[in-house]
């Protein structure tokens, strides 16, 4: 793997970028010659719900500027109602899983008293944003409009 940093064969033989591990060790992690046993599971989980927190959001802006878009439209577009249904399912969605991430993110992984709990809210996340997922494919494709030269042609 060509990176922008050092890398080495990791024991599956695969390639590790080692300036990317650099903000989940700590100090003393095998950049420094220790193990990578000390890798920081909470910084990197962290790191991983706020990333999913940015994602839902920016779908969750897409969303309501869809559901903007189709109000604009009015009930004279095909399908108004379903679309208008589907969009509002998966905001509720999103809100859902925004609130666990926030819950999540507010935990540390490494207190054992919340690992089990942790892991079955992660586990509803993951459900959640697959609903999200599959809401968003059928909004789009009731969504589109025909326009331009497809729209003339008949299939």
């Amino acid at each position: 793997m060509q990176g922008l940093g050092k890398t080495e064969r990791s024991e599956q033989g695969r390639d590790i970028d080692l300036t990317s591990l650099r903000s989940t060790m700590p100090a003393s992690g095998p950049l420094q010659g220790g193990s990578t046993s000390n890798l920081n599971m909470n910084l990197y989980a962290t790191k991983k719900t706020a990333a999913e927190g940015m994602l839902d959001i920016a779908l969750f802006l897409a969303n309501i500027t869809h559901m903007k878009t189709v109000i604009e439209q009015g009930a004279g577009y095909r399908y108004y109602v379903a679309v208008l249904t589907l969009i509002s399912f998966s905001l509720a969605l999103q809100i859902v899983a925004g609130v666990l991430i926030i819950i999540i993110a507010r935990r540390d992984i490494n207190e054992l008293a919340n690992q089990k709990r942790m892991d079955s809210l992660n586990n509803m996340i993951t459900i959640l944003i697959f609903l999200i997922f599959v809401t968003n494919i059928f909004i789009s494709v009731f969504g589109m409009e025909r326009t331009g030269l497809f729209a003339r042609m008949h299939f």
